[in-house]
């Protein structure tokens, strides 16, 4: 880790990634600070990017992205601009959650949301297929969710880190 952390940094991490909308008076009184050494140290942790940004989640289900797919990609090569003509394409489809580089069989690991299954299906035949040097896509369904975070295993990375 490039970044020394001590006790209440790590406890203001883990409550601003509970609660990103927190202000610093009630992240303070959640760490035992008061609000101007809490908001100069969140303001250090901001400019030195363990906090890359705080965001408001939305649930997918309630704007009605009911399809969730997990996509594995193939390229045709692997040589020149065909990894990285892929790439900007991709960063371009908002569809596209998540986009994981992998190592073995397949190349990505996409995770896209869509309305339903004929949102889906359009977007494979007119954007998802049509991408620079893709030889194969095969698509996953998920039929539920077992266990969805963004929460980061804080307090077990502290006690490996000493």
């Amino acid at each position: 880790m490039r970044h020394k952390l001590d006790g209440l940094d790590w406890k203001i991490l883990d409550v601003l990634q509970q609660d990103g909308a927190a202000s610093a008076a009630d992240v303070g009184d959640k760490v035992g600070l008061s609000q101007s050494p809490c908001w100069r140290r969140i303001q250090r942790l901001e400019e030195t990017g363990l906090i890359r940004q705080r965001v408001a989640l939305l649930d997918r289900r309630e704007l009605g992205l009911n399809f969730l797919v997990f996509a594995h990609v193939k390229l045709e090569a692997h040589a020149g601009d065909s990894l990285d003509a892929f790439r900007r394409a991709i960063a371009d489809i908002p569809e596209v959650l998540e986009c994981f580089v992998l190592m073995g069989q397949v190349d990505f690991l996409l995770r896209i949301v869509a309305k339903d299954v004929e949102a889906y299906e359009a977007l494979f035949f007119k954007k998802l297929s049509q991408l620079p040097g893709v030889r194969e896509i095969n698509s996953m369904m998920a039929v539920s969710t077992v266990k969805e975070t963004t929460a980061l295993p804080l307090g077990q990375l502290r006690a490996e880190l000493g």
